[in-house]
């Protein structure tokens, strides 16, 4: 299934059912008012939504109408929690290397994650304020997932059937502001603004092969200013989403509506580009002995933009401008 929520006045917007192809819609308020009451009450809810989408798809709704990103928040507008991780050891060694940074002992067998805002997430074609460009504004395409209420302790493999939606996120970043609050040691807070969503929420099972060992095995296309920086894939990841929930559900449970982030999506190979500015820097540094690529400034847009092989998006679009507040 596919589900977006258009602007409707209201702070958690109203659920819509979205064909395949993304070209038409049709709300589901007659199911569930919004997402997150969807996700809590899934079980209850999720065969009429199947039946909702079937007939979409089928061209059985006549009340159907155009698919319309531009009306679209983030699917969830606000959750009950953002966790985001950095699963993708690439961009993790670069940073060690380029920063010679000891190296951490546990990097390979614990997650990194840290608890970020959910109280504003931002659509996919809103501006995006800032208060300072020298802050270094930053990108960071990522996939994430949306989970149902996770008991605590449970265990990788039993995690992943917990995953309810897959999203495409650009989780923006501050740059010269991270690493004070590192140093601190007490956590991001102000280098971590709202993050945004692509318009498209799915079910996993829309991704067939493509959604496979608890990773999204597609590329995520990132561009600046209309030139392609990144076309990473997110089968590297070396933590599956099942670890990374087995992580964050080992003291606490997680309750339903709950994001996980996956990190920068990251490839070894350099060919396939960098999915934040502060990798395509990194790597910079380290093959020419500087850095060159600016950080964004007002009027800069980023469009990301995850692709099957057919070429069809199936989160849809993240297309956003850099705007002073």
């Amino acid at each position: 299934m596919k589900f977006a929520t258009y602007h409707d006045g209201s702070r958690d917007g109203q659920l819509w059912v979205v064909s395949r192809d993304l070209t038409i819609a049709i709300p589901a308020t007659g199911i569930a008012p919004t997402l997150q009451a969807a996700l809590d009450d899934w079980d209850m809810v999720s065969p009429d939504l199947e039946a909702l989408y079937a007939r979409l798809n089928a061209g059985e709704e006549p009340f159907a109408t155009r698919f319309q990103p531009e009306r679209c928040l983030a699917p969830l507008p606000r959750a009950p929690q953002w966790l985001d991780a950095s699963a993708f050891l690439n961009h993790g060694r670069l940073m060690e290397e380029a920063f010679k940074t000891p190296q951490n002992p546990d990097f390979e067998t614990i997650p990194l994650v840290y608890q970020g805002a959910s109280d504003d997430f931002r659509g996919p074609l809103a501006d995006v304020e800032f208060p300072d460009d020298a802050l270094w504004i930053d990108m960071e395409g990522e996939f994430g997932v949306v989970l149902s209420e996770v008991p605590m302790r449970t265990g990788a493999e039993q995690a992943e059937a917990h995953i309810r939606l897959l999203v495409q996120i650009n989780d923006w970043s501050l740059r010269a502001v991270g690493p004070r609050e590192m140093r601190a040691g007490f956590g991001f807070l102000q280098a971590k603004p709202s993050t945004a969503f692509a318009p498209v929420a799915i079910t996993p099972d829309e991704l067939g092969p493509y959604w496979h060992n608890g990773r999204v095995g597609i590329a995520l296309h990132v561009e600046i200013n209309g030139r392609e920086v990144g076309r990473a894939n997110g089968r590297e990841m070396h933590f599956s989403f099942g670890e990374l929930i087995a992580h964050c559900a080992d003291t606490r449970k997680l309750s339903a509506g709950t994001i996980l982030g996956s990190g920068t999506v990251s490839n070894a190979d350099r060919a396939a580009g960098s999915s934040c500015i502060s990798e395509i820097r990194v790597i910079e540094l380290l093959d020419e002995g500087a850095a060159r690529t600016p950080f964004l400034t007002w009027g800069d847009r980023v469009r990301m933009e995850a692709r099957l092989p057919d070429g069809s998006a199936p989160f849809g679009i993240i297309d956003q401008s850099v705007v002073k507040a």
